[in-house]
């Protein structure tokens, strides 16, 4: 690609964007990202950066001054401060992945708008090859029932991409990807592995506290102790980190198979009294 058509001055609203940025070799281009990439890309504070709000509350005044040529987002974004950025002559890029394939289709533009395109095909590859070696090693093995939820008030279930690592750890993902879900509705669903990753929480869910407020502590995963917590940005990340959550899914899933990686925290105790106002 010409150098003239290459973004030289990147500003990263998306952290899943600031990751794929880093896996290419190309972490050098961004000059204003948001604290959440930080968290998922520590690097990226060795040097000066505008350390920026995330995709929704973004200053279109901040980014404009970081001088970018791209802005990349997660969408929906505030329409005004597209116009704003578009205005200043920057381009604009957002991303909505669902699904792996989405994440891949990310990765590959990410890759060739700065001119990296065959490492951008390096890195899918190594994530599906990664992915595929998961599936035939649990392939063979029972299939529980697992729940995952990315935020607790209002209950609301995993991404489509995590119900598809879910799948490839050798799992059966419980529920609706991605939508909201009753506590009774899980409780009858009776899951045997449940998993946490609470947007913006890292690996501070409260375990024993969402089973005892639930009335969960009858369901198969809390009677046998398999009620986990995995960090946040190692499945809410819509990158290469989903091997970091893959991981940890799988041992979570079948610890007979899998050995117990970082990032996974398995309760401690269930609680046996019953609440008297539980969740809905």
């Amino acid at each position: 690609m010409p150098l003239e058509y290459i973004p030289w001055r990147i500003v990263c609203l998306q952290p899943s964007a600031t990751v794929i940025l880093a896996a290419v070799g190309e972490l050098g281009r961004v000059v204003a990202c948001t604290k959440y990439c930080a968290d998922v890309v520590p690097e990226v504070t060795d040097s000066p950066r505008i350390i920026l709000a995330d995709s929704w509350t973004a200053n279109a005044e901040q980014i404009v001054a970081a001088q970018p040529d791209l802005v990349i987002a997660a969408v929906p974004y505030q329409e005004s401060a597209v116009s704003e950025i578009l205005r200043a002559g920057a381009r604009f890029l957002g991303l909505a992945p669902r699904s792996l394939a989405d994440i891949y289709t990310d990765i590959a533009t990410i890759a060739g708008v700065v001119g990296a395109s065959a490492r951008g095909e390096t890195l899918i590859a190594r994530m599906q090859h990664e992915i595929e070696g998961v599936r035939i090693k649990s392939g063979p093995c029972a299939r529980p029932r697992v729940f995952c939820e990315e935020w607790g008030k209002p209950l609301i279930t995993s991404q489509p991409w995590v119900a598809e690592l879910v799948v490839a750890a050798g799992g059966t993902f419980v529920g609706d990807p991605g939508r909201q879900i009753s506590a009774n509705e899980v409780l009858g669903a009776d899951p045997e592995v449940i998993i946490a990753a609470w947007c913006g929480a890292g690996d501070r869910v409260p375990l024993e506290k969402i089973v005892a407020d639930r009335n969960w502590q009858e369901i198969s995963a809390a009677r046998a102790g398999r009620v986990f917590c995995i960090r946040d940005e190692f499945l809410n990340t819509p990158a290469p980190t989903l091997l970091q959550g893959l991981d940890a899914l799988a041992f979570a899933i079948h610890p007979e198979l899998f050995p117990r990686t970082k990032g996974i925290r398995q309760i401690t105790a269930v609680p046996t009294s019953t609440p008297s106002n539980p969740a809905a």
